[in-house]
């Protein structure tokens, strides 16, 4: 039973992933571009409740999208011809996030770690740990814009 669940879930996988592997160039940067703009809404949010009057449930709520777009899987979307061209806007991804692929490994897994604290320490409502936290959410964020995003 378990060897024919295991391979049910492979099936998934990879047919998740040739799916993924479909994605047109273009369509890729806006999945993307979408993305991290809902995720930068979700930022905004935070930072507005730890500078401001706190409120737990709003910060619970962006912690918790942040951490879902972090483990939604958007490396696929980096798929080759998506180094360059059109999405809602022009890419502003460096040709790096491509051809570092262990630095871009390490920036996003940073991502993907601090989101999910994120979203732990949101649950408590301690508005100094939210704080503490989203700073260093915020360091990953700065990490992959350093050295993989073009500046405006």
């Amino acid at each position: 039973m378990k060897f024919k669940l295991a391979v049910a879930m492979l099936s998934v996988s990879l047919a998740a992933g040739s799916a993924v592997a479909q994605v047109k160039p273009d369509d890729a940067i806006k999945f993307r571009q979408s993305g991290f703009t809902f995720m930068a809404w979700n930022m905004a949010r935070i930072k507005a409740n730890v500078d401001g009057t706190y409120n737990k449930e709003e910060v619970i709520k962006a912690a918790n999208a942040i951490q879902a777009i972090a483990n939604s899987g958007m490396g696929a979307l980096f798929v080759p011809g998506s180094e360059k061209g059109k999405g809602w806007k022009d890419t502003r991804v460096k040709p790096e996030a491509f051809t570092d692929k262990d630095g871009f490994a390490k920036v996003a897994t940073a991502w993907v770690q601090q989101s999910n604290e994120m979203a732990k320490v949101a649950a408590t409502g301690d508005a100094a740990a939210v704080k503490a936290q989203f700073g260093k959410l915020g360091e990953t964020c700065k990490g992959c814009h350093d050295d993989f995003k073009i500046k405006d």
